[in-house]
Formats: structure tokens, sequence, C-alpha cells
């Protein structure tokens, strides 16, 4: 948890003031409807026997016509039923969802990736036009950059925990004659290829590839991966005796 005064969003500590987003001023789209089932597995759809209508429908307090630009925008059949849909048209209606209701900034992570060609270009129109109409700020975090070339205002680069590049678009174009797209595939070889050589220096040099901190506590030596965190799936008892939480490495057990 930062300070309060260290990231802000309209004015307002984006970590501490609830009000953000319980008044709607800053709304979030991001991963999928999924949910964790006991017993049976994790990263499962929500699935349920109900109309994309009356999802869309059951929301008070909108704008008519803004659903249904929103509905023709993203191609949604109100007959659909949510347990029977795939997966990229369970995405259109949580898209749909999260834009019904006007908002000053929104955050979105990777939220066109179940989209088709058309069905995206289509969405970052709509989303376009929010920004230039009612003067909404829109932060997309994106690994797929077709079709963006001339939807973002400004590019911003962040590598190795600091930022590398916070510039208007026209000024990443003149960087270079490249597309969008392999303008970043560049950014990101140089990103690369940088810390392949730091790995070796260090190696060369009889130090760890890796040196860092996981919760607080210093870790050295291969990256770790949590594969145990200390609770079986439904039930609160710990699967690790006397102990809340492990860290499983290659070759050792850190505890936290």
């Amino acid at each position: 948890m930062v300070e309060p005064d260290m990231v802000r969003v309209l004015g307002r500590s984006a970590f501490h003031d609830t009000s953000l987003t319980s008044s709607g001023d800053l709304t979030y789209l991001g991963g999928e409807w999924r949910r964790e089932v006991a017993f049976a597995g994790f990263d499962v759809a929500i699935q349920m026997d109900i109309s994309a209508e009356k999802m869309l429908f059951g929301v008070s307090g909108v704008d008519p016509k803004r659903r249904a630009e929103l509905i023709k925008v993203l191609d949604i059949d109100l007959s659909w039923r949510m347990h029977k849909v795939s997966d990229g048209q369970r995405r259109r209606v949580q898209i749909c969802m999260g834009l019904l209701k006007e908002f000053k900034v929104l955050l979105l992570d990777e939220i066109t990736v179940d989209l088709d060609v058309l069905a995206r270009a289509d969405l970052l129109t709509f989303l376009k036009k929010e920004c230039e109409e009612r003067g909404a700020t829109i932060i997309y975090a994106t690994h797929i950059f077709d079709g963006l070339e001339n939807w973002p205002s400004h590019i911003v680069y962040v590598a190795h925990g600091k930022l590398q590049l916070a510039s208007p678009m026209e000024e990443v174009k003149k960087m270079s004659n490249l597309s969008l797209m392999r303008t970043v595939e560049q950014w990101l070889r140089k990103e690369r290829d940088e810390e392949r050589k730091r790995r070796k220096e260090r190696k060369a040099n009889g130090l760890p590839e890796f040196d860092r901190r996981v919760d607080g506590t210093r870790v050295t030596g291969d990256p770790v991966r949590v594969v145990n965190n200390g609770w079986a799936a439904g039930r609160l008892n710990s699967t690790v005796a006397g102990e809340e939480n492990f860290v499983y490495s290659s070759n050792r057990v850190i505890r936290q």
C-alpha cells in the first residue's frame, strides 16, 4: 500500500478513496468472469441459465440510448443464454455490463483478448468517441497492438520496474518509421537482450541470476513458483502442518 498522496486519480487517492469506484467515476474492466469452485477446479467460467437481455436490462439508472448503442457496437444477441455462450460472447456481455454507466476514468486490462477483429475495432471506436465527446480518460494495458496505430493519444512503456517512455503518440511515430507493433517489438527485444546480458554477467561473476524480495524476504537463485498456498480448495485446513504459507523453488523451500 502506497502513501495516499503518491497515486491520485481525479485528485483523489487511488488506493484509499473508495468513493472513486462506488461513484462510478473510476471503472475497471479486466479478467474474464471466472471463479473457483471448491473440489472442482480453479478459473472456471461463471455460467448461469440467464439471458443476456435480463442481465443488461436488469441494471438500473442506465441511459437507454447508451445501452442500445453498446448492444449494437458489441453485436450482442439478447437471446443468448449465459450458460451456453462462447468465451467471446460472454466477454462481450461482460464489457457491455461494465460500460453501461458513464465513467470519468476507465482502466482496461487486455479486455479485447476474446473479441474478433470486427468487434474489437467497433469497441475501440466507441471508446475513442467517449474520450473525444465526453472528455473521459482511458488507460489500456495490452500486448495486442494490431489496429491501435491511430487509437491512443499517448504511449507509456514500463520495463524493469521503471518508466521508460511516456510520450504523445505523434512523438512515438516520429521516433520510428515502423508500425506501432514493430516499434514495440524493437523495445521488447532490446529489453530481453539487456536482461540476458545482465544475467550472463552475474553468472560470470559468480552471482545468482536473480536477487529480489518476496513478501519482504530476500530470495536468491532461480525464480520461485508458488505451487501451494497452504490451504486446500474449499476448506480452511492448512495443507502444510504448522505453517501458514510456503513458496517452493526448484531446490529449496523458503519460509515466509
